[in-house]
């Protein structure tokens, strides 16, 4: 069964990837097995160091939820090697129902070419009108034939070509087979035999009749070949002994790969029309075949959204995927749904808060390991307890949780927030929390760095500068923040790009060369945001 997957927002904190990992571990535990936490965005050294005192590994990072060609259900017929012979491939065709062509595939599994149904069509027409078989393996024709070799010379052969002739009876002799270069097809016929054997015709088909010994050990480099088959059906049969690679498409075909977008995939199935595409996955062998069949009803991509719910927030593609759930703890955005959903969200300072409830609601307790982490992502989003989102839930919880653990939460929220940013460039650092916002015609970004050394990351304003003029060019946003809350200072020093008046008025400070401190702020969510959305009405 397809996963479904539990993400967190881009460039996700500690809370997030925490609550992704929880929340998929509880659901997994009461039996729900497809749930897989996932990340979209680089792991914080915050979040490194949780994870590794807690013994995780990061979750898989996805990049998107588009609908791709390997959600599709599409067939997955036998792949056929190109010496495989047009009788057999015919078989394989019969039994394909839904498909008018299977794959053709080099030793390696890589493509070669398409056979259609077609193909092996218009191959038989061709040989009705010609009649000469070309440079044929032997086993080809034994297979097809149901044949068995009765001559040493025919031990000595590896290959068979030629025009193909029923000898039959006949009192003219220009009338029969009259060159080498043949393969002739008899009955009991010892006259026919004979004179073909001495002419040393390249292959003697005899059908449904014993070789007398004498004519069996003439001298001669004639392939003598036995068929318990009629010569209407040797004759017939012998062209099907022809490998399929000569006669499979190999050029112009058109192929698609797994993790192409269903939307590109139609796209070109319109302009082409063929009646199946082979796909190909990332080392380029034959997954399958598509047809326009298979892109009727695809599958959606299923996904459970924790700590967000603003689409600029969620992870790319998310309009094609289908939305499960919603655990968060932000103000409701604009994300919207085809079918009614679960949504839980609750006015604390931690998703994780309210996954811990989730588990007492279904009687269940966190690992040791997971309630501590569970309380570190606690401690990372409430800024030890300091931020105005944090309510008396989010204290209890966390010292459940880390009595769960058996640690010190003390400890712990000192060992979070000393993880320096010294050695991080001024992109990785604005971008490691960093969301986008639309409120009332402004479209802009805050990002948040917490730490306990404010005055020492202020230092580097100007790189953090022009990483935020870059990014306002590229996205146009009228004003770009940058966070940088002091867990000891309890206050926030900002840097913005923008109108020096919004953030006075916003804030009611005075902001100096695109800063400004701002006292007792350490939320985003509900202070930031709340100002400026205030503000602009």
């Amino acid at each position: 069964m397809d996963p479904i997957y539990v993400t967190g927002h881009r460039n996700p904190d500690t809370d997030s990837i925490v609550a992704a990992m929880a929340y998929a571990a509880l659901r997994n535990a009461v039996g729900d097995r497809e749930y897989e936490a996932a990340c979209l965005g680089h792991v914080s050294d915050e979040t490194q160091l949780v994870l590794d005192r807690f013994g995780f590994q990061p979750p898989k990072r996805i990049h998107n939820m588009y609908t791709q060609v390997h959600d599709l259900d599409f067939d997955t017929p036998p792949l056929l090697s190109a010496a495989v012979t047009v009788g057999r491939a015919w078989k394989v065709l019969l039994g394909q129902e839904n498909i008018n062509a299977v794959p053709v595939t080099n030793e390696d599994g890589t493509l070669y070419g398409m056979l259609s149904r077609e193909d092996v069509a218009s191959y038989n027409m061709e040989q009705v009108n010609v009649g000469v078989l070309e440079d044929v393996p032997l086993f080809n024709v034994l297979s097809v034939l149901e044949g068995r070799v009765l001559n040493a010379a025919g031990e000595n052969i590896d290959t068979i070509r030629g025009e193909v002739t029923i000898a039959l009876p006949q009192e003219q002799e220009n009338l029969l087979f009259n060159k080498p270069d043949s393969i002739v097809i008899c009955g009991h016929q010892p006259d026919m035999i004979r004179r073909a054997l001495e002419m040393n015709v390249n292959c003697l088909v005899v059908c449904q009749a014993e070789l007398e010994e004498s004519l069996r050990d003439m001298q001669t480099s004639t392939c003598i070949i036995a068929t318990p088959l009629d010569a209407y059906r040797a004759a017939r049969l012998i062209f099907q002994s022809t490998p399929v690679g000569r006669i499979c498409a190999t050029e112009g075909i058109v192929c698609f790969h797994l993790e192409d977008r269903v939307d590109e995939v139609k796209e070109q199935v319109l302009r082409f029309r063929y009646p199946c595409y082979p796909i190909l996955d990332e080392n380029e062998k034959v997954a399958g075949v598509l047809t326009r069949y298979h892109l009727l009803r695809p599958r959606r991509k299923r996904v459970v959204l924790v700590d967000h719910n603003e689409a600029s927030q969620s992870v790319p593609g998310l309009e094609e995927a289908e939305i499960l759930e919603i655990i968060d703890h932000h103000r409701l955005a604009d994300i919207q749904t085809s079918n009614p959903i679960y949504v839980r969200n609750e006015p604390v300072g931690s998703t994780n808060t309210i996954i811990a409830g989730m588990f007492q609601d279904r009687g269940l307790m966190p690992s040791a390991k997971m309630a501590g982490m569970m309380a570190a992502a606690i401690l990372s989003d409430t800024v030890m307890f300091k931020s105005p989102t944090c309510t008396e839930r989010d204290i209890r919880t966390a010292e459940r949780m880390a009595r769960i653990a058996n640690i010190s939460l003390e400890e712990l929220g000192r060992e979070i927030f000393s993880v320096s940013g010294d050695h991080r460039t001024a992109e990785d650092l604005m971008f490691s929390d960093y969301k986008e916002f639309h409120i009332a015609g402004h479209n802009l970004a805050v990002a948040q760095v917490t730490c306990v050394d404010s005055p020492a990351m202020l230092e580097r304003k100007e790189e953090f500068l022009a990483v935020m003029e870059k990014t306002a060019k590229e996205k146009g946003f009228s004003m770009m923040i940058l966070m940088l809350t002091d867990v000891l200072l309890e206050g926030t020093q900002i840097i913005f790009l923008g109108d020096d008046e919004t953030i006075s008025q916003a804030f009611n400070v005075h902001p100096k060369d695109n800063t400004a401190f701002l006292p007792h702020i350490m939320s985003r969510k509900k202070q930031v945001i709340p100002m400026l959305s205030a503000l602009w009405g």
